[in-house]
């Protein structure tokens, strides 16, 4: 208790910009939602709410009928209002995704209300494959945006009027703002409060969360750590177990050829076909790896990492970094010893 009354404290000493000003938020639900898009946007925004002067967020779940949905895990949602009765001026429309996104797109009723309740809207998001109501709803039409990696091909093909990049864990165009998948919707909300209350209440409500103060937008949904499966092919698995033992060495396509025995042209089309990516990029995203550990588990220089990697200089890990991660690799370094 002492611990949050202290935060409380010091978050009220100087109230943030509009602190008196009541913004009213909507979040869409149907069928099939994914719970975690909600209670990420909803829990966040509500402890903007404790952590102020006063209260600034007047927060809805609202679906169409006006009654409870069922979750995508099974658990039944409870709605405070049905859509039709929401008046058209909101601070913040945000639509929900889950494995229900489809259908919910295809229902005219539902994309009526969102079409409406957009219009007159200072600010529509979607979580995950919520933007494929927005999609539905025209209201990414020309823009950028981004869903769930998972679903961004599809998104792609079913709108091509639509700039999808399956990268960024958030994207904003204009007053649209879409997030990549499921917990990517706490990123979005921790944005939503810096850009009305500024970076420290924002970085207030991450801290009383326990979680890491908000990604960068451009930051990769997908973890490098994580995305890529061990192959099974036995030369590309040893040619893969040299490159990560010897980021530093010469790991050019000739080089790695004759390791494996094989000539170069049949090598790259087993990395290819057992990687989905031609050797060259699997070498720099295992040198990646390895600088993105370094840094995050010793002190050594940029420089000294650079060169333990396989990068030419600082600045040519630097370039990297931004390309991947959209950070630098002191940034890098500094937030993921936070977290």
């Amino acid at each position: 208790m002492a611990a949050s009354e202290n935060l409380l404290e010091q978050t009220t000493r100087t109230p943030s910009p509009g602190a008196g000003h009541r913004r009213r938020v909507v979040v869409v639900g149907y069928d099939g939602l994914e719970l975690l898009d909600v209670a990420s946007v909803t829990s966040s925004l509500d402890l903007a709410n404790r952590l102020g002067a006063t209260p600034t967020y007047d927060i809805q779940f609202a679906t169409l009928s006006g009654q409870g949905v069922r979750c995508d895990s099974g658990l039944d949602l409870h709605a405070q209002v049905a859509l039709p009765d929401v008046p058209g001026t909101l601070h913040t429309l945000v639509v929900s995704g889950g494995l229900g996104h489809a259908a919910a797109a295809a229902d005219p009723r539902l994309i009526s209300q969102i079409q409406r309740l957009a219009r007159t809207s200072s600010r529509v998001a979607s979580v995950c494959t919520g933007a494929t109501i927005l999609a539905a709803a025209g209201l990414l039409n020309g823009r950028r945006a981004t869903t769930h990696w998972h679903h961004a091909d599809e998104l792609a093909r079913a709108y091509p009027a639509i700039r999808v990049d399956p990268a960024p864990i958030y994207v904003q165009d204009g007053r649209i703002w879409t997030s990549g998948g499921v917990t990517a919707a706490l990123d979005l909300a921790l944005a939503f409060i810096e850009a009305d209350h500024g970076a420290e209440r924002a970085r207030w409500v991450a801290m009383g969360l326990v979680t890491y103060l908000q990604r960068p937008g451009n930051q990769a949904q997908m973890s490098m750590f994580i995305r890529a499966r061990r192959p099974e092919h036995d030369i590309v698995r040893r040619v893969l177990d040299h490159v990560t033992a010897h980021p530093d060495a010469d790991l050019s396509t000739t080089r790695l050829a004759a390791i494996a025995g094989v000539s170069e042209r049949h090598l790259t089309r087993l990395v290819v076909e057992h990687t989905g990516q031609p050797p060259a990029r699997m070498v720099r995203h295992a040198r990646l790896q390895a600088a993105a550990t370094a840094l995050v588990t010793t002190d050594r220089p940029i420089s000294s990492i650079a060169k333990a990697t396989g990068f030419r200089s600082a600045e040519t890990l630097r370039q990297a970094f931004n390309t991947w991660f959209g950070i630098p690799p002191t940034h890098y370094r500094n937030v993921h010893r936070r977290r």
